[in-house]
């Protein structure tokens, strides 16, 4: 890995990582990441729960984002279009903090579609999980994990495989074993 790519990834996770509920900026204010954590006042309003995580994989960044809310909230219309603009949110904050950070910016490109995820904790609330993938475009020479493999098997395994490997069964396989 080059030291350019690793730079990359360390900046990354260190902007996740100083995104922590409660965290506070330079001038001492909370961080506005855009989450409904951050509505309302800390102590005296009801909170909701939410969070994010990501994941390094590959030229990937793959950012986790899980919250609880209310049943109705699925139901009112747009929900996913919602968890679609809160992951790039979360990607765009990400950005602005890598920049913060590092002082070189780096790209986070969506690629394809979020993956949401609704689970029932009771008849009023529910559990939601949503996922996303974006592309680095900061690193260099990574090879994309999701494309196909391609075979590089050694000629002496690919020569045993050819003869049959494990596939044929051995010529005194009926034998009765002898008794001793």
């Amino acid at each position: 890995m080059s030291q350019v790519n690793l730079e990359v990834l360390r900046g990354l996770a260190q902007a996740a990582a100083d995104c922590y509920d409660g965290a506070l900026d330079e001038n001492g204010d909370r961080y506005d990441l855009g989450l409904k954590r951050d509505e309302g006042h800390p102590v005296f309003d009801s909170r909701t729960m939410d969070g994010f995580k990501i994941k390094l994989s590959g030229n990937h960044c793959i950012v986790n984002y899980q919250s609880d809310i209310k049943l109705k909230e699925v139901y009112a219309g747009g929900f996913e279009s919602e968890m679609e603009q809160t992951l790039q949110d979360i990607a765009d904050h990400l950005k602005k903090k890598y920049k913060k950070l590092t002082g070189n910016s780096v790209t986070l490109t969506p690629d394809g579609d979020a993956d949401v995820l609704v689970q029932s904790t009771s008849r009023v609330r529910v559990f939601v999980n949503a996922q996303k993938k974006f592309r680095i475009g900061a690193l260099e020479d990574v090879e994309d994990l999701t494309e196909e493999s391609e075979d590089r098997l050694e000629s002496s395994f690919k020569s045993f495989l050819d003869a049959g490997g494990w596939g044929n069964d051995p010529e005194n396989k009926n034998q009765k074993p002898s008794e001793s």
